[in-house]
């Protein structure tokens, strides 16, 4: 009889633990994979991709905080005028615009677009770029990141 109750019990647990897995892998679609990431100087952002139109028209607008050591990277397939803005984003944020594996502009302490602003200011770099790094705002200032300095990343 206690075989059959620990096997029960067993049974309930791995059960319960279905949806909270689920959740995880959702989120994590390969926990064994690398994390992707991108160092500026000596500083190493944990990287969110966006790949995808779908992923970078979404970009950052469902986060309402990130930690300071996390930003999202927008990967292009060719270097262009890229066009940026804040429309739906909640918190402020620092864009770097990067081609080569240097920054070739960067936006500091951008504010996101005011609610139901249907035609928010538009951010282009200076020169064309076929990745963009957005990170918390105010860390270009804090981190001392410069238009020309380099960007190292890891599995991408």
């Amino acid at each position: 009889m206690k075989i059959i109750l620990a096997l029960f019990a067993l049974l309930v647990a791995v059960v319960a633990a279905i949806p909270f897995s689920q959740n995880y892998l959702k989120n994590n679609p390969n926990p064994f994979a690398k994390k992707s990431t991108a160092t500026i100087k000596d500083r190493t952002f944990q990287l969110l991709l966006a790949k995808t139109p779908e992923q970078q028209q979404i970009g950052l607008s469902e986060h309402k905080s990130f930690p300071k050591d996390q930003g999202m990277l927008f990967i292009f397939a060719s270097a262009d005028y890229h066009p940026f803005w804040m429309k739906n984003m909640k918190i402020p944020i620092d864009m770097l615009f990067i081609k080569e594996n240097k920054i070739v502009t960067i936006y500091d302490n951008v504010q996101p677009a005011v609610e139901g602003d249907n035609n928010p200011p538009i951010y282009r770099p200076q020169k064309e770029a076929n990745r963009v790094l957005e990170i918390n705002a105010g860390l270009s200032k804090e981190y001392d990141i410069k238009i020309g300095d380099e960007v190292r990343f890891e599995n991408l």
